[in-house]
């Protein structure tokens, strides 16, 4: 043994061969955090003076490779100066070279995920061979970052600059056919050979049949490019990236930019240019907002993970009660990730519907390649249609997602009660309906609670789990664990009028139906919240997608809830809309109008009678800036979720943040409303509202904001906690 360290132990094999096993034993993955790069330095010191030693394979004792760099290390890091940061990256990158300059030929046996440091560490070998389980990428960009271990610029090198443009900006990671394809590795080879197989690779580098210094000498020499050949792909590409990045996400192009501007030097000068490009994304904002979200996320998972353990219920097979598009959106998400669903409703339409839906969204994952044929027939066939309930007395789940009417569903839950076993539970996809009142219908109260799934189910990753005042801790964990296994990322929100997400909403629509009122244009209040502040689309559109009928429900119910901050004296513009039979899309028109183009593709425009329409109940037109109508609208948004925190609605900002990303499509990049407010300055936030606090009371700070602004605090203590 050369060495033997916490994550990294280094053997000779009888041949000469030097094996880097990359196998932390305190974790259950390998990352790059500082003890494993301080024991890779030392390896490297004892094998470059070493005679017996004729080559070295990097290997890995898990089932991943390497994940990437240990983000949750680097908190301060991060927030420190800008010369601290680069100087930590080039003590860094001196292993990473250490390793790339060892006097014999080096290669990596990839058996599994190499993602960001890991496949930045295999980029520093001469060679690369993969099992077919192996996935590679650069996935810095979606933190925000560009890759800080010599990747982006080693890979262009490697793969040429266009290839690597698509690595940088997309940060996907891919299987082995496809990097083999362009040049990342060498081979590929199964799992059992894989090392064996490696190894002969470098034996014959030894004896002179792979020439390992002239591919080394290529990829440390500039990119082999000519002035014209350059100057047209670097154009092209960072015009396109930027258009398919957009404003708000500025590290794929600036990783164009790095691979541009290091294009004529030596590696060692290039990974230089690197260390100043990670260092101007690091310390962005939104490299610090995408850094929490991945943080963030990581909660969401441990929490899903401890739920499994402690769930009282396994979830093998389930009921959706109501078909539909919902209800079939909900079977189809149960029944892909190998829980059988029978799907019950009282009518046959319905239920063939749900069954097309179903087929249909089992049919999208075969065309773009994620299930086999075979998947999906088994997927489909596992979903069973039925209008009795004699089949599903044996099922230990029951989502009941019948229409958004309180008699009816308690109606149906009381009845469904009666047909299952003692320990099954049931849950309600419901919107807005309260999860106690519901709850008084049921004999069993501890076995019940709320599960609100997103239109539409395959494409949001939110579940809120509503606690009700009687569901048990064993009952969130189980429906948790379940909303975990169907792919979703379930947040648990305890009961009140909108749960969280729907709740925080209609604040933001108010704000909107306000801004009309006093003569804002619709359609530059949409433009400036999608293109400026960042949304998929401004309010108007997404009042129309939503359905003004819906709108004005929810709104109902909210203003019932919350009197005081939600209710209205006046007729607003959804009123309007709703009472001319506007809904939105569903009925072709709401603010917008809607169609399709000769083509068959959807069109969406402004209607000169909603115009007239809003005229009813808005002032004269008047021209609003940019930052009021983001204050205006986002301010009751901001303040009703810092009411949620305080309420124990939600459990944590990080949870509060990723049920607005994962259930709204807050901006990503700004990280949720409480990284926002961070970002903002909490005192900067109250200090604007007072501007706004004439427009009632849901312009008003929480005695909690007031406390945080006076004492400086913030939602998360430290940038990246």
């Amino acid at each position: 043994m050369i060495f033997e360290g916490q994550s990294i132990q280094c053997r000779l094999s009888d041949k000469g061969i030097a094996e880097v096993c990359f196998n932390n034993q305190k974790e259950s993955v390998n990352k790059f955090d500082r003890n494993t790069l301080d024991e890779w330095n030392q390896v490297n010191q004892l094998l470059k003076d070493n005679k017996e030693v004729k080559a070295a394979i990097a290997t890995s004792g898990k089932p991943v490779f390497i994940v990437g760099a240990d983000i949750t290390e680097f908190n301060e890091l991060f927030a420190s100066s800008r010369e601290q940061l680069i100087e930590w990256l080039v003590e860094a990158n001196k292993v990473f070279s250490g390793f790339e300059d060892l006097p014999f030929p080096t290669a990596a046996a990839i058996d599994g995920i190499a993602f960001g440091g890991g496949l930045e560490m295999c980029l520093t070998c001469d060679f690369r061979v993969a099992s077919p389980k192996a996935q590679l990428g650069l996935p810095e960009s979606k933190l925000g970052l560009v890759p800080g271990f010599g990747g982006s610029v080693r890979l262009a090198r490697l793969i040429g600059p266009d290839n690597a443009f698509e690595w940088l900006s997309t940060g996907k990671g891919y299987k082995p056919q496809k990097a083999l394809a362009v040049g990342t590795i060498d081979a590929i080879v199964d799992s059992e050979n894989l090392i064996s197989s490696t190894e002969e690779m470098l034996l014959k580098a030894v004896e002179g049949e792979l020439d390992w210094q002239a591919r080394r000498a290529e990829k440390k020499a500039p990119l082999q490019l000519n002035k014209t050949e350059a100057t047209m792909s670097f154009m092209t590409s960072k015009a396109y990236i930027a258009s398919q990045a957009g404003p708000h996400y500025p590290a794929p192009v600036r990783g164009v930019q790095l691979i541009e501007d290091s294009a004529a030097m030596k590696l060692e000068d290039a990974i230089k240019a690197e260390h100043e490009a990670f260092a101007d994304m690091a310390q962005t904002s939104q490299a610090s907002a995408l850094i929490q979200l991945f943080l963030n996320d990581q909660i969401l998972k441990k929490k899903a993970k401890i739920a499994s353990k402690t769930a009282d219920v396994e979830v093998k097979n389930a009921t959706v009660l109501g078909a539909g598009i919902m209800g079939g959106g909900i079977a189809y998400q149960s029944a892909s990730r190998g829980v059988p669903a029978i799907m019950k409703d009282i009518n046959p339409e319905a239920l063939e519907q749900g069954m097309e839906e179903a087929i249909k969204l089992f049919g999208k994952g075969v065309k773009y390649g994620k299930i086999s044929n075979e998947k999906m027939a088994k997927g489909i066939a596992s979903i069973k249609p039925t209008l009795s309930y004699d089949e599903i007395k044996h099922t230990n789940i029951v989502v009941e997602a019948v229409v958004e009417n309180p008699k009816v569903k308690e109606a149906v839950l009381s009845e469904v009660e009666g047909l299952m076993p003692e320990d099954a539970i049931i849950c309600s996809n419901t919107s807005t309906i309260s999860i106690d009142r519901l709850a008084k219908s049921l004999k069993r109260p501890e076995k019940f609670c709320g599960m609100h799934f997103f239109n539409p189910v395959h494409k949001m990753p939110l579940v809120e789990v509503i606690r009700g005042e009687k569901t048990s801790d064993e009952t969130i964990a189980s429906v948790v664990a379940y909303a975990s296994k169907m792919g979703k990322s379930p947040v648990v929100v305890n009961d009140c009028p909108g749960f969280f997400v729907n709740r925080v909403l209609f604040p933001y629509f108010g704000g909107f139906t306000k801004l009309i009122r006093d003569g804002a244009d619709f359609q530059k209040v949409d433009k400036v919240m999608s293109k400026k502040f960042g949304w998929p689309m401004g309010p108007a559109y997404l009042l129309d997608v939503v359905g003004m009928d819906t709108g004005r429900h929810a709104a109902e119910v909210m203003a019932e809830g919350f009197p005081d901050r939600m209710s209205k004296e006046e007729k607003d513009a959804i009123d309007v809309m709703f009472e001319h039979d506007r809904y939105g899309q569903k009925t072709g028109s709401g603010f917008y109008v809607y169609g399709k183009d000769k083509k068959g593709r959807p069109t969406k425009e402004a209607d000169p009678k909603a115009y007239e329409l809003l005229k009813e109940v808005a002032t004269e037109k008047k021209d609003f800036d940019d930052e009021e109508i983001i204050a205006r609208t986002m301010l009751p948004m901001i303040i009703e979720t810092v009411r949620c925190l305080e309420e124990g609605i939600i459990g944590s900002p990080a949870e509060g943040d990723m049920a607005l990303i994962y259930g709204l499509g807050f901006p990503p990049f700004r990280g949720g409303v409480f990284k926002y407010v961070d970002e903002q300055g909490i005192e900067a936030i109250v200090e604007l509202v007072k501007k706004y606090q004439h427009l009632g009371k849901a312009y008003e700070p929480t005695e909690g904001m007031l406390e945080m602004a006076k004492a400086g605090k913030k939602f998360y203590q430290s940038d990246l906690s």
